[in-house]
């Protein structure tokens, strides 16, 4: 009984952090990432679009990729490649 409960205790703190507690993380990284967005930052899209941030609202962000405006959702923001400051992001 005791060797029952402790494997089941084992496999809930092995499933916390293999699982849970690395998607927690990430969950607040983006979240940080999608609230220091500005203009002038060079950002990736889920999608694989580049372009540079010319306006953020408080849903969607608006990019410029080559020749073209577009208006994107905040949450298809997945990486900034570079900050208008000049300074990368790691």
């Amino acid at each position: 009984m005791v060797y029952t409960v402790g494997m089941l205790l084992f496999m809930v703190f092995i499933f916390y952090f293999l699982i849970i507690r690395p998607q927690r993380v990430r969950s607040r990284q983006q979240e940080t990432l999608l609230k220091s967005l500005k203009a002038g930052d060079k950002i990736v899209t889920s999608s694989g679009i580049i372009g540079i941030v010319v306006g953020v609202k408080e849903k969607s962000v608006s990019i410029r990729s080559a020749d073209t405006k577009l208006e994107v959702l905040k949450s298809a923001v997945t990486e900034v490649t570079e900050r208008s400051g000049g300074e990368s992001s790691s």
